[in-house]
């Protein structure tokens, strides 16, 4: 199993912190789209590391496929095949009121998107005619001055991101993997998301093993009772800001936290951050994520995790390539789950 780890946006530290990352034993950085541009860093990790590199995850539909297209055959190109593209939809909300974007059903429409990515991909890469129609992106209109130079390297690997059934089904149809949202935990995707994406892989006729999950959820360790209890607490509000959102009422259901979503809720739009950390049980940090001291959690990666996911995403160092405490023990850590 791969062991990533998260990168920040692009700032005067990027090129140290990608730098310690791949000193500690780290296989992959992972740009996300928070408070940040995710495709600068990408470029920073993969010209200062031999480490594959992905965005994930992109916002998609704000921007063109082609425009994604042209992104990543540049970074797979220039990295000689350790690009990888991550992209999710985000919700309802920030597409029309952040990004200015008209919304629709966004398991349909990301099928659409992979599909019309790689449509463009294969012109370049096969000079196969560029010939994409769909019900939301039309792609028809190829000339020599716009096509990229020849590539050596593959096609850059397409994951898709999703928490519910729908969007496992259509990486099981159409993508190289789906990446896990933090709320998946262990019995959800056992019993959720593994069968949706065995549908979706069925329904191309493909096999399921073609379409890998990575793990992106939360980690706690503590060496001492007071360490542990600090790191769930941490982990709490993380899971608060998520199980706030409605749109993620049936992964919360799924364990019989239901009103707990409704409350968070309620209390988000108050703005009663506090009173949202409070009602984040031990009960749901140890279910959502992994606990205990770091070898106890290395081991369960290796031993309960690395069976279902192909990597797993381990952030628990803070100021990744400035903060040098904990190298030794995150090397060791690191090595564990590899084993």
């Amino acid at each position: 199993m791969r062991i990533e780890t998260y990168i920040p946006g692009l700032s005067k530290n990027t090129v140290d912190i990608v730098k310690h990352a791949e000193s500690l034993g780290y296989d992959a950085l992972v740009s996300g789209e928070l408070n940040n541009e995710p495709f600068l860093p990408v470029l920073v990790g993969l010209e200062h590391t031999n480490l594959i590199v992905r965005t994930g995850l992109a916002i998609a539909f704000p921007r063109s496929p082609m425009t994604v297209a042209n992104m990543g055959w540049d970074l797979q190109s220039f990295s000689n095949g350790r690009f990888q593209l991550g992209l999710g939809t985000q919700v309802k909300g920030h597409n029309e009121r952040r990004f200015s974007v008209p919304w629709s059903p966004p398991a349909p429409r990301m099928r659409e998107y992979v599909q019309a990515v790689k449509a463009i991909w294969n012109c370049w890469k096969n000079g196969e005619k560029l010939d994409f129609k769909g019900d939301h992106y039309t792609h028809t209109l190829m000339t020599p001055m716009f096509t990229p130079p020849p590539m050596d390297a593959d096609l850059p690997p397409i994951y898709v991101s999703g928490l519910g059934p729908g969007m496992a089904r259509i990486a099981g149809e159409v993508a190289d993997g789906l990446l896990l949202h933090p709320m998946c935990s262990l019995p959800y995707i056992k019993e959720i998301i593994l069968p949706a994406v065995k549908e979706g892989a069925a329904k191309a006729n493909r096999d399921p093993k073609e379409c890998e999950l990575l793990w992106g959820g939360f980690i706690a360790t503590g060496e001492t009772e007071e360490e542990l209890a600090k790191a769930k607490r941490d982990i709490a509000a993380r899971i608060s800001f998520y199980a706030s959102t409605r749109t993620y009422k049936p992964a919360l259901d799924f364990h019989g936290w239901g009103d707990v979503n409704t409350q968070l809720h309620e209390l988000s739009i108050a703005g009663e951050w506090q009173k949202m950390f409070d009602l984040v049980s031990d009960e749901m940090v140890e279910t959502l994520g992994f606990c205990g001291s770091g070898k106890e959690v290395a081991n369960n990666l290796r031993d309960e995790l690395s069976p279902i996911c192909s990597a797993a995403m381990w952030n628990e160092i803070e100021h990744l390539g400035t903060d040098h405490s904990q190298d030794e023990r995150m090397h060791d850590l690191i090595k564990i789950v590899k084993a």
